[in-house]
């Protein structure tokens, strides 16, 4: 069975989190594991807002952060590694998304970034933390 590493990126923020990438693919090279890049799109169609937002806009969100996250992986490590990386884009909280999909996919290593927080941060938690104390996987997180 090959093991898994998932990488979480924001694809606004593909200059601070092109070193994430980078962590993430020597990480996997250095175990021989494969490696999943995940971004998470905003589920706007569970809040109020939702309401003024048809599918096909989810849909092509969705399909705007799938292209956006292939250039950034591409741009991070190159076309060759790119084609050998899974692509996650997912639509949701970015915390519950992230470590769904590293249970579902039998994930051993979660490597993500930690920004300086907002005062936001401190009252709510970052996603980073909240990946962190709820993970079942080791979490690496890159500052």
């Amino acid at each position: 069975m090959t093991k898994t590493i998932l990488c979480a990126v924001d694809i606004n923020r593909p200059e601070e989190d092109q070193k994430v990438l980078k962590i993430a693919a020597k990480l996997a090279a250095l175990d021989g594991a494969s490696l999943d890049v995940i971004t998470v799109v905003p589920d706007f169609g569970a809040s109020v807002v939702g309401a003024y937002f048809e599918e096909h806009h989810v849909s092509t969100a969705k399909d705007k952060a799938n292209e956006l996250l292939s250039k950034m992986v591409e741009d991070a490590l190159g076309a060759e590694e790119n084609a050998k990386v899974r692509h996650v884009v997912a639509i949701g909280s970015v915390y519950e998304k992230v470590l769904q999909t590293a249970k579902l996919s039998k994930t051993y290593l979660i490597v993500i970034g930690a920004h300086r927080p907002d005062f936001k941060d401190y009252l709510l938690g970052p996603n980073a933390a909240r990946i962190v104390r709820h993970s079942d996987a080791s979490v690496y997180v890159v500052r």
